[in-house]
């Protein structure tokens, strides 16, 4: 895992998630997640099978936030969860041992658990302030990011306030991949502003 990790938001897109996602498929993104807090079910399995055509056949997997029901409906790749979700163990029992499960985890602690529980890799949030989701709770910053890189061996994904100008400094800090939601979804060439984040990678 390396590079930018995508993650849909109707909040934030300007020209739906759909085309998002087409979008960030043309950049070649490995992770394309679906999140969306305020869909129903029905809505949610929907949208989930649309993005699922559109990964298959690619190398991006998708991963479903929170609904470990729809990620089993669709057949989707994995799962993110959140502390306040299913536990992660209970997640691979029903997934299964071939599905990707991340789980987002705001300190060391967090971090050894979700490791120790086998979670694939660890969404570490938010590193720096951010308005895009509102639950996200106070930064950990760069430390707590070099920290968790130093005890845990599993694939970070950073995410929360990354830009273009603070992004080298996450990954020199330890990130496998980053994520910028409104750094890239509210910008006219979504693909575009990606590619700029994806060569970060690279220098």
């Amino acid at each position: 895992m390396r590079g930018y990790y995508f993650i849909t938001d109707s909040n934030c897109s300007r020209q739906g998630n759909e085309k998002d996602v087409i979008q960030a498929l043309t950049a070649g993104v490995e992770i394309v997640q679906l999140r969306d807090k305020s869909a129903t079910s029905g809505e949610l399995y929907r949208e989930a099978k649309t993005l699922r055509k559109l990964c298959a056949g690619t190398k991006s997997r998708l991963i479903i936030n929170d609904r470990v029901d729809i990620a089993l409906a669709v057949n989707a790749d994995g799962v993110h969860l959140g502390q306040e979700d299913l536990p992660c163990e209970v997640a691979r029992r029903l997934l299964g041992e071939k599905k990707i499960i991340g789980v987002t985890v705001h300190n060391l602690r967090e971090a050894l658990n979700a490791e120790k529980a086998s979670a694939d890799y660890l969404g570490v949030s938010p590193i720096f302030a951010t308005s895009t989701k509102s639950d996200a709770g106070t930064p950990c910053g760069l430390e707590t990011l070099r920290e968790i890189r130093a005890h845990c061996k599993i694939p970070i994904v950073a995410i929360g306030g990354i830009n273009l100008q603070n992004a080298r400094d996450v990954i020199e800090a330890g990130a496998d991949m980053i994520c910028a939601i409104s750094a890239t979804l509210t910008k006219e060439n979504v693909a575009e502003e990606i590619g700029e984040f994806q060569r970060r990678f690279e220098r």
